[in-house]
């Protein structure tokens, strides 16, 4: 079997990325990545007359984007393996559809970038694909619409809320001998330390990122300090300080390569309470700022792990608990593989 401890997959051929893309909207283009994102859009509503719909265009652009980046057309993907934050995917499907590319709608909320990532691995470690295109995507408006409340209504946001990013990343895989190499992923279970608070998701999601860091690093048997950089998907501010404490409680410290997304996404001046979340926000910036710093060499070995929380509007609705999920995957500079 190609697997090392309890859930960590090991892939022998090293699919490689061939190509990628980020876009973000105008917020997020203000805040601290602004020269490595691909695109900065001037308008979130892409031309659309609802936010929905430009949720389902922003990942069409991003995907179409990343395919024409490793220089092939659709066609030439075999697979494309997307998810977003709406009921029933529809963003993702709706993209599908336009794209006409064999598709793999995948939910894993905020952990979206990290599943798709690893699924895609599979399909071409494994051989069954030559080309397959992993992404994601978030709206701000779109989500709050969904989760939360009417923006008209102005409803104060309390100070343990996250501001989901309006953004999107795509990244191309494909069975080469050259390129950032993705060479394990490891599979978060299912996490739910009773938080209910639709505010609070990194503090719903820090439980779900210790136990499958915590995984990871024993399956391999590691030290935080093997990576150059750990990163996590849109845990926050609060959320990130969780699992610090939560993984020194077990006597394992997360130093100075340890980085969150959605710490790190905005300025301070953006008044963002936590931070940023949201789909989009560890997709846009895996797909600028850590590919960017892989390929130049600056980054040689990094662990990617986004978190998902697995909430719908039904629920919440009925009172209930927030589970919540983490996936991680290794990318590996060309001349460290």
């Amino acid at each position: 079997m190609n697997r090392i401890g309890k859930s960590t997959l090991v892939f022998n051929n090293k699919p490689r990325v061939i190509g990628n893309y980020s876009i973000v909207g105008p917020k997020e283009g203000r805040g601290n990545f602004a020269q490595y994102f691909d695109k900065i859009l001037d308008d979130d509503t892409l031309g659309e007359n609802t936010y929905e719909k430009a949720e389902c265009r922003l990942l069409e652009q991003t995907v179409k984007n990343a395919i024409g980046n490793a220089k092939l057309h659709p066609n030439d993907i075999d697979f494309m393996i997307v998810g977003d934050l709406m009921n029933q995917i529809t963003s993702s499907s709706f993209s599908a559809r336009s794209l006409q590319i064999p598709y793999l709608g995948v939910f894993g909320a905020c952990s979206t970038m990290a599943e798709s990532l690893a699924l895609g691995a599979v399909l071409v470690d494994g051989g069954f694909a030559n080309n397959v295109v992993c992404g994601t995507v978030s709206h701000f408006s779109s989500a709050e619409i969904q989760f939360r409340y009417p923006l008209e209504l102005g409803t104060q946001r309390p100070p343990t809320s996250q501001w989901t990013t309006t953004a999107s990343g795509a990244t191309v895989l494909a069975p080469h001998k050259t390129g950032v190499a993705v060479t394990h992923a490891t599979i978060g279970k299912v996490t739910d330390w009773d938080v209910s608070d639709v505010n609070n998701m990194g503090g719903a999601m820090a439980p779900a990122a210790y136990e499958t860091l915590k995984q990871h690093l024993n399956d391999l048997s590691i030290d935080p300090d093997y990576y150059d950089l750990i990163l996590t998907g849109d845990l926050g501010k609060l959320g990130s300080e969780v699992l610090m404490d939560l993984m020194e409680h077990d006597g394992i410290h997360l130093g100075v390569n340890y980085s969150d997304c959605g710490q790190m996404m905005f300025k301070n001046t953006q008044k963002t309470f936590m931070g940023a979340s949201g789909c989009g926000c560890g997709a846009s910036i895996l797909n600028s700022y850590v590919m960017q710093r892989l390929k130049n060499k600056s980054l040689k070995n990094v662990l990617f792990m986004a978190t998902g929380a697995l909430l719908s509007p039904l629920t919440c609705q009925q009172g209930e608990s927030i589970p919540c999920v983490a996936h991680a995957v290794v990318l590996k500079g060309e001349d460290y593989v």
